[in-house]
């Protein structure tokens, strides 16, 4: 793969990189970036090209897979890749293919962002791959330029960063309803069968310890349910 640079020399490639302080606290963990292609120059260039790339304050740190398996093996091991850059064409012709369906539907992964490559565009339509397979970009490997490379890159990161911030509040949300449920279910059964129940409820967030009383009505099921809030620690 040749990737042409269409802006000036040094644009995204810095001619001198400051050696690290040893005494220096340890930055934030790199974006993963998983290069997938049967080519050693297509990793080579595409390391070089993306090597100062930066993005929220984190660098890219580059894992390197040269067949469709050992990139599903690359993934089950790394489930915090962030970007995928697939070859379409490597042990068959439809490798890349195979891969980006495997990852969404066997590893189940469905927030690492995928772009394809491919250095033969005329062996598949680029609307049809982007119809029928879930990725999040194409490109032929002579188009992609440095510049271009950069933009969809970071384009990639910034996705994947919002989705596992979506996903991160969704889990938390999902504890937090656990977190409820179990007492309130409890509470439930015991207005049911006309016994009061005194229990409490921890909150994450924000912490709060929360405690119930729950009594039963005089009219089949009516009831009343008093509580307190205490801040979090208090006994």
């Amino acid at each position: 793969m040749q990737v042409n640079d269409d802006a000036s020399e040094g644009w995204m490639i810095e001619d001198e990189v400051p050696a690290p302080d040893p005494q220096a606290p340890a930055g934030p963990p790199p974006w993963k970036v998983l290069i997938v292609d049967d080519d050693v120059d297509v990793h080579v260039v595409t390391k070089f090209s993306l090597s100062n790339a930066c993005f929220m304050g984190r660098r890219l740190s580059f894992l390197h897979a040269y067949s469709g398996e050992e990139a599903l093996t690359a993934l089950r091991s790394n489930d915090d890749v962030a970007l995928v850059l697939l070859d379409v064409i490597m042990e068959t012709t439809d490798a890349g293919l195979k891969v980006a369906t495997r990852i969404r539907d066997e590893l189940h992964n469905q927030l690492v962002r995928i772009v394809l490559r491919t250095g033969q565009p005329g062996q598949a339509l680029e609307h049809s791959i982007i119809l029928d397979y879930d990725i999040n970009d194409f490109w032929c490997k002579t188009d992609l330029t440095t510049r271009k490379l950069f933009t969809t890159v970071i384009a990639s990161l910034r996705g994947y960063h919002s989705l596992c911030e979506a996903d991160r509040r969704i889990r938390q949300a999902e504890a937090e309803r656990d977190v409820i449920g179990v007492p309130l279910r409890e509470a439930l059964a015991a207005v049911r069968e006309g016994r009061n129940w005194v229990g409490q409820v921890n909150l994450p967030e924000p912490p709060a310890l929360v405690k119930v009383q729950a009594m039963p009505g005089e009219a089949p099921g009516d009831f009343t349910i008093t509580g307190q809030v205490y801040p979090a620690n208090k006994e």
